[in-house]
Order: structure tokens, then C-alpha cells, then sequence
């Protein structure tokens, strides 16, 4: 079989300030042959994305060739003239961006924007890539796929977004794609859909890939090789099969190691209670809240309806459910980020004003935010010595040597060097930058942290780093975190008791065991279901579930009638379930499920 792509003891050099370089890339060799999907696998900074964006004869600025090549159909992209490139790019290979979001203009309508670089690039007219596009849409089985391309990017959920970059990639009929990262930010729900549909469309194309990710149980459902990197270098390539079920390599087993179990019962600590006190660390009662403008107190958009959850000083609540379901806008609330239309927030017993410039400097140092995307959270003008230091002047009043030896303290606690004091956001990977985002909210010295997706573009090893330090944090100072994840297998091994959000609604609740153990919520089942396993032919069997087949990929809406999980339940009841609020069902004192199905039923 032909090879697409040979890269051919590949180096890559950074350029350091002092003009000196250091080696980033060296010395990677591996091909992909038409149809084939080869992973490269390996922990933040060990190169996996700069050597796949060489395939476009790209690399990021302060980088640089310095010897090898890159062959695309024999001829060596690196060395391409910046026209010849051009023309490549988007004919002969194209490129699936992490971020479907931040790749999509919000002000083109979909089929613009999939349609446009074959027609610029003369490859199609208008009238053969707008029906070129619609095949795809099938293909990628996206919904109403005729009329799709006239909506605009929000008019679509977060896996459909992601299909449609795939699409916009394919229009054009390239040889090979590169995909970096594609599902690392959906939740398990949403990724099964989009994974099914990448190697759905991959296999139908017979285009060739490169698949960039750090997860390995997504590599072990789409891949046919893997290249095991670290430190820009080569420690194991093989067959996935081989490489899955037989790794030779030391470093390959430790990737192996870090990937956490399925989520099952028994997987958290056993607490303590050394920090725990008469009232929760933080409190929400009755929480109400959405977006836009209010009509009779009421958001025009609602998010949260009616939610209750007490954190326990030294205690993990992990909250858990899919895109749309809630989470990021519980965190912004308890913030003071978004005032509650209704409900309140307590911080020891005490309730809190809703909006943040209302409250105390004391209460906002106590209740601290690591947001998400670390990329948009640091200032990027900001040295890293600079953005930590700000709340330690702020909140503790450090300065001098004092802040000094304070910043060092802190990038040890997450694990990365003393030197990262003077740097850049930018000169960092997003491993090393969401560490950073850590470190700055441990500078207040807070008592509730409000963890949103922290780990969620962290590769395992670095992950599950984060987490053990997680642990060591909350037992050496009571620290209290809500913890949100798609990862629900994270979850089970950190969090005290699990909040299962959907639609805005709390549909289970409860301690790690009891909410991993049945009964379960349908949704929860169809949760724990989705978490992807390091199994060969996981997903085809996935997909043939009872849960899988009632629905997976839906845009999730909060009602006022009936169940919002009516049309995605496999055990729903017609004439109840989409007419009647649920009532909550009691399993335990601290256990339940929001279901129409009455306790016999689950526990028969």
C-alpha cells in the first residue's frame, strides 16, 4: 500500500531569546498510508502537535526546520515554495483544529464556511461544493443535512459543530487529515457520536489521517498505528492492536497506568472528617439562573432550575452532565460571576450577596474560579510571576522577597519548574498554562475552589498528577472543591459525592458509591456507558446499547412539562413522562434520583 505521508528523521528547533536552539523535534520517522489513521500519542510538550502540523509544512512561530523531511506524495513540504504550500493546504491535506468554536466565524452561516476553500481554491463551483457539502452532512449523520448549512455556528450544539469542521476539512477531498485533539473538550456523550462519525466518513473518503491526542482509549477506537512520543522523540510505534494490548515500552505502560479505570463504586478515598464543621463550606438552596433579560424575574434564557447542593468543608462534590446541562453556569453563580434569578448562595452558613462587586474581599478570597480554557484566563501580556502574584499582593498582601519565595512555593505545589516565573503564557503548552491557572487561584489561600474542567486538555499523566495534588491540597488544608467533569471517571476517583446535572435539573444525587451503584438515574446509566474504555472494538459495541440507540447526541432543553430526558429515555413512560414533572424518589439519606418510576421499579 502507498504511502501518503513520510516523515523522514524529522528535527525541530526552538529559537531562544539568546538566539541559541534548542531541540524540540528529534529525529521522528513514521509514515501513513492511504486510509490509514496513525495516532500520535504522548503527555504535554512531547511534540505530537508540532510534528503533525509539519505535515503542512508548518510550524509555530520561534520554531524551526533544522534537518529531515516531510514527503506529501513524494515531494517534501518543508521545503515548498509559500505559494506551492498554499494551494496544498486544504487540497492535498487539511487540518481539524481542537476548538470547532474558535475555528467557525459566528458571522457566516455554516454552508459558507464549509464550502469555501474548494471554490477558492478552483477545486469545485458553488453549486458542486454546496452538494459535495450535503453528501457530507449525511455522512457525518448530521441533522436535516439540506437546510443545515443556511444556520449559523450557534445554532448547532458542541458535537454537531465539531462533525461540521470535519466536513468543512473534507470538502475538499483531501489526501490526508490532521487532527488535532477533535474531541478532547466534548463530553462522553458528544464524543461517541463525533468519534463514530470521524471513522465513519474516514473509512467511506479512504482519506488518511493523523490523529493528535493524549487519550488513549479514544486512540484505541480510531486508529490503525500508533507513535508513542516523549520529549520529541520516538519510544514505541506499532500496530494499534500491538501497541494496546502488548506495549514493549516502559513509558508506553505509564501512559497505560494513568488511564483511569471505568467509573465504578469503591474508586474514591475514604474521608477523614478532620475539617469538617457544623454548616457546609459553601451552600446552594433552591438555585435559579440563566441569561439575557429578566420578565417577571424569570432569564429569557433559563439554565438552572431549583438546584440544591451543600459542600462539606474538606469534601469533593463533583458535578457531572453534558454540554448545555448546567455546569460552567452553577460555578458562575456560586462566583458571584452570574447572579441567581432566584435562590442563595451560603458561604459558612452565610448567605452571599448575588452579584461579586457586592461582596466582601474576604468572601471573594474565600470562593476561588480555575476556569476551563487557560488559554483565554491568562492575561497573554502577563509574565507568569506577574499573574501570580497579583492575588497574593491582593488578597494576602505579599511583596518583595516575601511574594518572591511565595510564587516558587506555588509552581512547586503544581509541579513545574522555578524558571516558569519568567515567562509568557504563550511559551508554555496548555498542560503547563491550566497548572498555572491552578496555582493562581491557590494564591488566595481559599477555602472553596470552583474547579470547571480543569483536566479536560490535559494528557493522562499530567491529569492524574493534577488530581493526586488535588488530594494532598484538600487533606493538608481542608479545602473544599466542587469539581466539574465530563470525565466521570476522574470524578469517581476524587469526588465525595456526585451531582448528576441535566437540563438544569438535578436528575441524581448522592455519594460517589451510591450514584455508581444501581439504581441509576437512565442518564446516568447512559453517563457511565459513554466513558470511553482502553479496549480494541469498544465503540462498535458501544454503539449497539440500549442507551446508545435511544439517542446520544441531542440538543439538551430545560422544560416547565414533563421530563426534559423524555426523548432520549429508554424506559419512558408515554402520557407521564413528556406531560408530568418527575417526583424525587429516596434510595438513602443522601441518595436520589429524580424519576417517574417509582423506588420498586429500581430496585427490583
Amino acid at each position: 500500500m502507498a504511502h501518503i505521508l513520510e516523515v523522514d528523521q524529522l528535527k525541530i528547533d526552538a529559537r531562544k531569546d539568546d538566539g541559541s536552539l534548542s531541540p524540540i523535534v528529534k529525529g521522528v520517522s513514521f509514515n501513513v498510508k492511504q486510509g490509514e489513521v496513525v495516532a500520535l500519542i504522548g503527555e504535554s510538550g512531547s511534540g505530537k502537535t508540532t510534528i503533525a502540523l509539519s505535515a503542512l509544512g508548518y510550524t509555530k512561530p520561534g520554531l524551526e526546520f533544522t534537518s529531515g523531511e516531510v514527503r506529501l506524495h513524494g515531494q517534501n513540504v518543508i521545503s515548498m515554495p509559500s505559494e506551492q504550500k498554499r494551494l496544498m493546504r486544504g487540497q492535498k491535506v487539511a487540518y481539524l483544529a481542537q476548538s470547532a468554536a474558535a475555528t467557525f466565524n459566528p458571522a457566516l452561516t455554516i454552508g459558507e464556511q464549509v464550502t469555501e476553500s474548494p471554490v477558492l481554491h478552483g477545486q469545485l463551483n458553488q453549486e458542486e461544493a454546496n452538494q459535495r457539502a450535503i453528501e457530507l452532512y449525511r455522512a457525518l449523520e448530521l441533522p436535516d443535512p439540506e437546510i443545515l448549512g443556511k444556520r449559523f455556528p450557534h445554532q448547532v450544539s458542541g458535537g454537531q459543530l465539531q462533525r461540521l469542521m470535519a466536513a468543512m476539512a473534507l470538502c475538499g477531498k483531501p489526501d490526508l487529515l490532521v487532527l488535532d485533539e477533535p474531541t478532547t473538550a466534548l463530553d462522553v456523550t458528544t464524543q461517541i457520536e463525533v468519534l463514530k462519525a470521524f471513522k465513519s466518513v474516514i473509512k467511506q473518503e479512504g482519506t488518511s489521517a493523523i490523529y493528535v491526542t493524549h487519550d488513549l482509549s479514544v486512540v484505541a477506537q480510531i486508529a490503525d498505528d500508533i507513535v508513542v512520543l516523549y520529549a520529541g522523540e520516538v519510544q514505541e510505534h506499532g500496530s494499534a492492536e500491538q501497541v494496546v494490548n502488548k506495549p514493549g515500552h516502559d513509558y508506553t505502560r505509564r501512559l497505560m497506568n494513568a488511564v483511569r479505570p471505568p467509573p465504578a463504586a469503591g474508586q474514591g478515598e475514604e474521608m477523614t472528617g478532620e475539617h469538617e464543621r457544623e454548616v457546609p463550606a459553601l451552600e446552594v438552596i433552591k438555585l435559579s439562573a440563566g441569561y439575557g433579560k429578566k420578565i417577571n424575574g424569570v432569564p429569557a434564557t433559563r439554565v438552572l432550575k431549583d438546584v440544591n447542593i451543600a459542600i462539606e468543608r474538606g469534601h469533593t462534590v463533583g458535578v457531572i452532565g453534558e454540554s448545555g446541562c448546567g455546569k460552567s453556569t452553577l460555578a458562575r453563580v456560586m462566583s458571584g460571576l452570574l447572579p441567581s434569578s432566584h435562590g442563595e448562595v451560603l458561604l459558612d452558613g452565610e448567605s452571599l450577596k448575588p452579584d461579586l462587586k457586592n461582596r466582601k474581599r474576604s468572601e471573594l478570597q474565600k470562593v476561588q474560579f480555575v476556569f476551563q480554557m487557560a488559554d483565554t484566563a491568562l492575561n497573554p501580556r502577563q509574565r507568569i510571576d506577574q499573574i501570580l502574584g497579583r492575588p497574593l499582593e491582593f488578597y494576602i498582601g505579599l511583596k518583595g522577597g516575601g511574594k518572591r519565595k511565595r510564587i516558587a512555593e506555588l509552581l512547586e505545589m503544581v509541579e513545574l519548574p522555578q524558571d516558569f516565573a519568567g515567562r509568557y503564557p504563550d511559551e508554555l503548552s496548555g498542560g503547563q498554562k491550566q497548572r498555572i491557572n491552578l496555582a493562581r487561584a491557590l494564591a488566595a489561600a481559599p477555602e472553596v475552589l470552583l474547579c470547571d474542567e480543569v483536566i479536560s486538555a490535559l494528557d493522562s499523566i499530567v491529569g492524574a498528577n493534577v488530581i493526586e495534588l488535588l488530594k494532598r491540597l484538600r487533606k493538608k488544608t481542608g479545602v473544599s472543591f466542587v469539581f466539574i467533569s465530563h470525565d466521570l471517571s476522574t470524578v469517581a476517583s476524587f469526588a465525595d459525592e456526585i451531582v448528576v446535572l441535566y437540563a438544569g435539573r438535578v436528575v441524581e444525587q448522592g455519594q460517589v458509591d451510591q450514584v455508581l451503584s444501581p439504581p441509576y438515574h437512565p442518564y446516568t446509566r447512559l453517563l457511565i456507558a459513554s466513558v470511553p474504555e482502553l479496549q480494541l472494538g469498544w465503540l462498535e459495541e458501544t454503539m449497539e446499547t440500549q442507551e446508545a440507540q435511544a439517542g446520544i447526541d441531542r440538543v439538551v432543553q430545560i422544560t416547565d412539562i414533563g421530563c426534559p430526558f423524555y426523548d432520549r429515555c429508554p424506559i419512558s413512560i408515554e402520557g407521564t413522562c413528556d406531560k408530568e414533572i418527575p417526583p424525587i424518589r429516596h434510595f438513602d439519606e443522601s441518595h436520589q434520583i429524580e424519576c417517574h418510576h417509582n423506588e420498586n421499579y429500581f430496585l427490583n
